[in-house]
């Protein structure tokens, strides 16, 4: 592969998971960390049966030790029998110790049945946290943290997808979204009962509480898979999946508080065109640049972009186009001084054929009037 902006050089790619192997027939919903010591945690959903949002799904990991070249041999970290473990949000603490916050639910349990209320609570969307102290090699047995972060009221619950949150003043937040029950004639299933929230913790983990949440049915802006970025001066910027896309197919909203509340509630946001498809950001800290990945081609999971901002998200142009192929989910991970990461779902006939890792340099990305 080569890139398309600016810079001519070759980049460097490689491929953690390739569907149809190591006994999953499809492998979904990337997520990526940097532990620590420089080893690249990279998390996804390895379902087994089936390209399917339902069924017996793990959640998967393959670390790397030198910045995303190449990758150990898959681990499952979480296996939930032979029933669904996914949306992984990973983190790392300033202790070095990584936070995998992710939700399980019964194989059984569709999307679709859970937003029409038909799923019993015991086998709807439950939140679990685990841990790792040793940079990904071994895991703890999960948490369940549901009655403190989830509302009785709301029915289907997903965390992020991509990486969580860990604040400079060690607060971890971790962006989420949930489904509200229906009024009238609807079903549940319309866009319009989708909302926004996020989880907090300000104890390693230890404990959690739900921060901020913005729903409102009016089939205007109504957020669905979110992710979140601080910015130099202290600020939580969020940007998110709009499932109502008549304004436009993401959304964005600043906390002032470290994701208790919203400063204004989530608003469309026009420069960053795009399918109806989860996305990622990313501050660089160094420069202050705020990146955000997804498909950039309006009408399709398509045509992967890394767009920049250097106004706290006000405004986008494109930093990186990686290629024009099918590209669908994606996270960004800083992985050293010169070099960002992105893993996302792409292939050269489906955008579900492969999960992807892609180093590219900082300086393609911050652009040569910076």
């Amino acid at each position: 592969m080569t890139d398309t902006g600016a810079l001519s050089e070759p980049r460097e790619t490689s491929v953690p998971f390739r569907a149809g192997r190591d006994g999953y027939a499809s492998f979904r919903i990337p997520a990526v960390v940097a532990a620590h010591d420089g080893t690249l945690l990279a998390f996804c959903e390895g379902r087994v049966a089936s390209a399917a949002d339902s069924g017996d799904i793990d959640l998967v990991l393959r670390r790397s030790r030198d910045g995303g070249r190449t990758w150990s041999p898959l681990q499952v970290v979480v296996r939930n029998g032979r029933d669904l473990a996914g949306n992984p949000a990973p983190v790392v603490l300033a202790s070095g110790r990584v936070l995998l916050v992710h939700v399980r639910n019964a194989a059984a349990a569709t999307e679709d049945a859970i937003r029409r209320g038909r799923v019993a609570a015991a086998d709807g969307r439950r939140v679990w946290v685990t841990h790792s102290d040793d940079a990904g090699a071994t895991w703890a047995p999960g948490t369940e943290i549901t009655a403190d972060v989830k509302l009785p009221a709301w029915r289907w619950y997903a965390t992020t997808p991509g990486h969580a949150l860990l604040t400079r003043e060690g607060r971890v937040v971790v962006p989420a979204n949930h489904s509200l029950p229906p009024t009238g004639s609807d079903t549940g299933t319309e866009g319009r009962y989708d909302g926004g929230h996020c989880l907090l913790s300000d104890d390693d983990g230890a404990t959690w509480r739900i921060g901020y949440v913005d729903d409102n049915p009016d089939g205007y802006i109504n957020v669905n898979e979110t992710t979140a970025a601080q910015l130099p001066d202290g600020r939580i910027y969020f940007n998110a999946r709009n499932d109502s896309p008549s304004p436009g197919t993401r959304a964005d909203a600043h906390s002032l508080d470290g994701g208790e509340s919203l400063h204004k509630p989530f608003r469309p946001q026009a420069g960053l065109a795009g399918p109806v498809v989860e996305g990622s950001v990313l501050h660089l800290g160094e420069p202050d640049v705020l990146l955000h990945s997804g498909p950039a081609d309006p009408s399709a999971r398509a045509l992967m972009t890394i767009r920049r901002s250097v106004d706290g998200g006000t405004t986008w142009t494109t930093a990186h186009t990686v290629d024009g192929l099918p590209a669908a989910y994606s996270d960004l991970v800083r992985v050293d001084d010169v070099t960002v990461g992105l893993l996302y779902e792409t292939g050269d006939f489906s955008a579900y054929g492969t999960i992807t890792f892609r180093r590219v340099p900082v300086a393609a990305l911050t652009g040569p009037d910076r």
